[in-house]
């Protein structure tokens, strides 16, 4: 079984212009992302770009890069353009804004979809700690059944307790972004129109929920650092320096 990492870049960001080539402690955010990609136990690991900047940078440090189109709508989109270049069963999309990530979480998603004959798709969940982040709507929140399948994302606090986030009967999970696809079923799901419920919360991964598809989710012990802002920026690179990353 062949197994690919593709890291979708943009250079375009509304808060962070080239965020992938932003220096980080001497290496590119998108050269430290695909090193943590090296060292998960993969087949492949593959940058889909739009950008040429970008391309002959990931060129530059001796990876493999290629150029997709600029009207993909989305990451996911562009990960699929990507994935019909390359050979591989079994398509990790890992977000090119968390150059802190580890390999062993990549490894992680990967795992049920050597276990679980068919499954489509899995994606990763850690606990939510505190309150604030229960209540942010940009922490996106996951509910699971008995056998760890996605029932529902939300950008709102769900489980909901009238006892408050100190009452919840049960922990409250934070998704993290990262997803692996069966490659049939990644250009299967990028084919299908986006659904209300997607709309509604701005999350992709409902689409495969609201057509029927299960969502294998992993639990991991993990507090993910994504650089949106410069702000964000600036605790990654203080992140490295001080752990010699």
């Amino acid at each position: 079984m062949k197994i690919a990492a593709i890291i979708p870049a943009r250079f375009a960001s509304t808060r962070l212009e080239g965020k992938p080539l932003a220096d980080i402690c001497g290496k590119s955010m998108v050269q430290r992302v695909y090193e943590r990609a090296l060292a998960a136990n993969l087949s492949e690991v593959v940058v889909a770009t739009d950008d040429e900047r970008i391309l002959k940078a990931v060129k530059a440090f001796g990876g493999k890069a290629v150029m997709t189109s600029p009207q993909n709508a989305s990451g996911t989109d562009r990960v699929a353009e990507a994935a019909s270049l390359i050979q591989a069963d079994i398509i990790v999309n890992l977000q090119g804004d968390e150059p802190l990530i580890d390999p062993s979480l990549i490894e992680a998603a990967v795992r049920p979809m050597r276990d679980i004959p068919g499954l489509a798709m899995c994606t990763l969940k850690t606990p939510i700690i505190h309150e604030e982040e229960y209540l942010d709507p940009n922490a996106v929140k996951v509910v699971t059944d008995k056998d760890g399948f996605a029932l529902y994302f939300s950008r709102s606090p769900i489980p909901f307790s009238r006892k408050g986030f100190a009452g919840l009967p049960v922990p409250s999970y934070k998704h993290i972004g990262l997803y692996v696809f069966r490659r049939d079923f990644l250009f299967e799901f990028t084919k299908i129109k986006p659904t209300p419920l997607e709309l509604s919360e701005s999350l992709e991964q409902l689409r495969a929920i609201e057509n029927g598809h299960k969502i294998k989710v992993v639990e991991v012990q993990y507090n993910p650092v994504s650089v949106d802002t410069p702000e964000d920026l600036e605790k990654v690179r203080a992140i490295v320096k001080g752990g010699c990353l």
